[in-house]
């Protein structure tokens, strides 16, 4: 690993990571927001590099967070994935996958990262601060996604998983995000809201059973599209089903949205 270190940090001087450009992160500063002793600087210049950066620095060949960003969303999602697979012995896959996709969105992670006032250390150009909330929430996403990996190559996985329950453990203590939070009706509203699709319509397809047993089947719409349905032995608890699964597809759909669209370059 020290090898790899000292050859990735000669990589980064040759491809622009100079003086001028480390001296616009404040080390000393970052190092206490992030309560990590960082001992190679590049791996965090390029964590703190977003694209549209490239112009405004005049350097074409400076790395951006977007290697750093899918190699962090790896050990993100292998730490918390240990960490509910130990505190949840008794729920199921489908449980911890709803529990996960809580801690791990788009919009959670944006709020880890401005928990640590992460933001004002962003290498960014001027355009890429107007972008809308949902592009914005990428962007410091993504970055928090690379700052879990600069941590892992610079110091191990260890602290990488330290910096992360660190993280967590703040912003569920401060109910910032929640862990156990089953009002998926809720969090859909915020969801879907959040990239702009406006609100969930809940749709009853069917009521089958006696009047002593009924059986609710809800499906639940955004805009014009269906994104799951459920069921429950009254409107309430369907409409909570469906709810669940529509968040989790939602999530899923905005994942490759993301995947698939192109990268903002200035």
């Amino acid at each position: 690993m020290e090898v790899l270190r000292r050859f990735l940090s000669r990589l980064f001087i040759g491809r622009g990571a100079d003086k001028p450009i480390s001296e616009k992160i404040n080390y000393s500063e970052l190092e206490k927001v992030l309560h990590y002793s960082i001992r190679n600087k590049y791996f965090f210049i390029e964590a703190l590099s977003h694209r549209s950066y490239l112009q405004v620095s005049g350097k074409e060949d400076l790395p951006t967070n977007e290697r750093l960003e899918f190699l962090g969303d790896s050990v993100l999602n292998l730490v918390v994935g240990q960490y509910l697979f130990n505190k949840h012995p008794e729920a199921e896959e489908g449980e911890l996958t709803k529990i996960r996709s809580r801690l791990v969105n788009r919009h959670a992670l944006s709020i880890l990262a401005k928990e640590i006032d992460l933001p004002k250390f962003l290498l960014l150009s001027p355009s890429a601060l107007q972008v809308s909330i949902r592009g914005m929430e990428t962007i410091l996403s993504d970055a928090f996604e690379a700052i879990i990996a600069a941590i892992y190559l610079d110091g191990g996985f260890s602290k990488a998983e330290k910096f992360i329950h660190y993280c967590l453990m703040r912003s569920l203590e401060k109910d910032l995000i929640k862990l156990d939070d089953e009002n998926f009706k809720s969090q859909l509203l915020e969801q879907s809201q959040s990239v702009g699709l406006g609100n969930p319509r809940y749709v009853t397809i069917t009521e089958t059973g006696p009047d002593h047993d009924r059986l609710f089947t809800v499906e639940v719409f955004i805009g014009k599209h269906s994104y799951g349905s459920g069921k429950g032995k009254n409107k309430k608890a369907a409409e909570q089903d469906a709810a669940a699964n529509a968040l989790q597809n939602l999530i899923l759909n905005e994942r490759r949205a993301d995947d698939e669209s192109p990268k903002l370059n200035n």
